[in-house]
């Protein structure tokens, strides 16, 4: 067995190759995938960061029109959908919503580089991918799983960031890790130093836990952090943000987003608490690590973490009930221009940002 097996061996579980809708696709030549995937591009390059903070000022003016055009372009009126909900029935349907997480998504300096170290050093397989060379701009979808059934990374790609000498995104203080269970620690950390990975913890139990837990980087400075729990149908297990009041995050995510307080832990000795929330078990479910650090209420979000998107029944109702729960709407929801596709994205009290996908035109869209 190869190296290369040994790893995707020791990272998930055995898969059935995913289905051929799900594999690599190169969008290049087809006019109608363009005009889909240039608008994705536009809405993933920034929209709820300011475009002086993410490509600096002259940039900015560049790319202004376009983004004038996009955000200029007609949204479905929430009094004409008829979708308004109140506190008294808000967290009924919020909890009642079929929600899962989708995927997370970030950018990076070098989607090929990226790429080989996800399938070789974290054992992952490319799902598909969008090269828009118009654009100047690629995307490629990650995981262990088909999209439909699991949690994948995004990756997000412009090479006009190198014209305005940005080589490598600031991933700010805020951003903590991404968890992926494996099976043997010790033995995935052997591996992925010989492929080359920067490790940045060596094996060896959490200081809050028993677990045997590892740490790595991938080349653009994205932590992983390896957990030997186990295979779980979920290996991408753990999206983990830093937030400024952990009580105040709770309730949120409890009542805007449905999601449950799976556990909640302090560690006074470290000065730390944190808080695990999700849509089911963690054993089954990828779940959203909110870490409050004693005396410490905001961080720097830089530039390179972006997202993580959820489906939903009702984006409309969704962005009510984010509204009511002290959310901050920062696209009204609607079918993204140019496609069918309805989403909505919202800022939580903290800053970090997360977006809804219609579940039926999200299915529509792997298809």
């Amino acid at each position: 067995m190869s190296s290369s097996s040994a790893t995707l061996n020791l990272l998930r579980p055995s898969l059935a190759p995913p289905p051929s809708s799900l594999r690599f696709c190169d969008v290049r030549n087809s006019a109608a995938s363009y005009c889909t995937s240039r608008r994705l591009a536009l809405f993933h390059l920034g929209f709820a960061l300011p475009q002086s903070q993410l490509l600096g000022a002259k940039a900015s003016e560049l790319l202004r029109g376009e983004r004038n055009t996009l955000e200029a372009a007609p949204v479905a009126n929430l009094a004409q959908a008829g979708t308004a909900i109140t506190k008294e029935n808000a967290l009924e349907w919020v909890k009642n919503d079929k929600r899962r997480m989708l995927h997370v998504v970030y950018r990076v300096g070098d989607l090929d580089k990226t790429i080989k170290f996800y399938t070789e050093c974290l054992g992952m397989k490319l799902l598909r991918r969008r090269d828009i060379p118009e654009e100047q701009y690629s995307n490629a979808f990650l995981g262990y799983g088909p999209e439909d059934s699991n949690f994948v990374v995004e990756l997000t790609y412009s090479k006009s960031f190198l014209y305005y000498g940005v080589d490598k995104y600031n991933i700010g203080t805020g951003f903590g890790h991404f968890g992926i269970d494996v099976e043997d620690v010790s033995k995935s950390v052997e591996l992925i130093k010989a492929k080359g990975g920067k490790v940045t913890r060596e094996p060896g139990p959490a200081k809050s836990g028993s677990t045997i837990i590892a740490s790595v980087e991938d080349p653009d400075g994205y932590t992983f952090e390896l957990l030997e729990r186990g295979l779980s149908p979920e290996p991408l297990c753990q999206v983990m943000l830093r937030v400024g009041d952990l009580d105040r995050a709770i309730n949120f995510y409890k009542k805007a987003f449905g999601m449950e307080l799976l556990r909640k832990r302090d560690y006074p000795e470290y000065k730390y608490t944190y808080a695990l929330m999700g849509y089911g078990p963690e054993d089954k479910n990828p779940v959203l690590e909110l870490t409050y650090n004693y005396g410490i209420t905001d961080y720097d979000k830089g530039n390179g973490y972006a997202q993580i998107a959820i489906g939903t029944d009702d984006v409309y109702k969704s962005a009510e009930a984010i509204k009511l729960y002290g959310g901050k709407i920062v696209l009204e929801p609607g079918p993204l221009p140019g496609i069918n596709t309805k989403i909505t994205a919202c800022l939580d009290p903290d800053g970090w940002k997360s977006v809804f996908v219609d579940n039926v035109d999200f299915m529509k869209e792997l298809e």
